[in-house]
């Protein structure tokens, strides 16, 4: 079901409104695009929306709480995202780590975290980049290499949905990088980025293993997490039809899957391998069953 709050939040002349599902998050954009609520006003679990918008979602379906209980409502859901993974909060904690990373070069930082923040983006926002950084903590214990660190920062800096992303980024990376740190880093962290591409590192790639296992931990997420990226996923490729992003999904889940092993750390294996290989084989069952029901019609 939908729910949504009183408005009550003050900001830009006006009041707002939380407007959230307890079922999906997939749910919730849907009502949302439905009812003209713009992209712009989904904050990773809610929407917030104006005041002149509130009798029209009530009309619409949504069910009226009081502030406690639809907060309640969210929590009880598990669809609630922890403060600092918001918009606010992930830019001042991404700034205070790469200004650790990168001491004197904040303007670069500040030009990473703006294309990171690009409105087009979905789950390959900074939300998604500060969740690599702190899987990459896990497994090294916070002690990242900074090849590394520099190639988690540059690795979907260039996101447009294409093929040529990752070699973008890469091309990016050495441009910026260039005269900044070592001629043999620069190389090494554009190295790293194409490889997010295959996620398939060599054997002996110690570097390409905690890279690659940090990008592909979301996969192992809990359920509600993994459907939140599942639909954000969708929502950066909204360019795409309806089947051929089956098609092209279903097929980067088959190649996941095959990966033997999936995740290359023993930390990585033991923190996300099982709950991985759950989530990946149940999207693709429901992709291939929904493919099958469109078949019938």
């Amino acid at each position: 079901m939908i729910f949504i709050d009183p408005p009550f939040w003050p900001a830009h002349g006006t009041l707002f409104s939380h407007l959230i599902s307890d079922t999906s998050v997939a749910e919730l954009h849907a009502f949302a695009a439905r009812n003209g609520v713009t992209d712009r006003a989904f904050d990773l679990d809610h929407y917030d929306v104006p005041e002149r918008l509130y009798d029209e979602l009530i009309m619409a379906g949504a069910v009226p709480l009081t502030g406690k209980e639809l907060a309640r409502t969210l929590m009880a859901s598990g669809l609630r995202i922890k403060a600092k993974y918001r918009v606010k909060s992930v830019g001042s904690v991404l700034e205070r780590r790469w200004n650790a990373l990168m001491p004197g070069h904040p303007e670069l930082g500040t030009d990473l975290l703006n294309r990171w923040n690009e409105p087009h983006r979905h789950y390959h926002s900074a939300t998604h980049l500060l969740a690599v950084l702190e899987a990459l903590d896990a497994l090294t214990e916070r002690d990242i290499p900074r090849p590394v660190a520099l190639a988690a920062w540059f690795h979907d800096v260039v996101y447009n949905g294409t093929p040529s992303d990752e070699e973008d980024s890469a091309v990016l990376a050495q441009s910026c990088l260039n005269g900044v740190v070592e001629t043999l880093e620069v190389a090494e962290v554009a190295r790293l980025v194409r490889l997010t591409t295959s996620h398939s590192p060599s054997p002996e790639d110690r570097a390409g293993h905690l890279l690659c296992d940090a990008d592909l931990a979301i996969l192992g997420a809990p359920d509600s997490e993994y459907s939140r990226y599942v639909a954000g996923v969708r929502r950066d490729y909204a360019h795409i039809s309806e089947s051929d992003f089956s098609k092209g999904r279903a097929s980067v889940l088959r190649y996941l899957l095959a990966l033997n092993p999936l995740f290359r750390t023993p930390k990585g294996r033991e923190l996300w391998a099982d709950q991985a290989h759950r989530n990946l084989t149940q999207e693709l069952t429901a992709l291939q069953a929904s493919k099958e029901i469109a078949q019938l019609y």
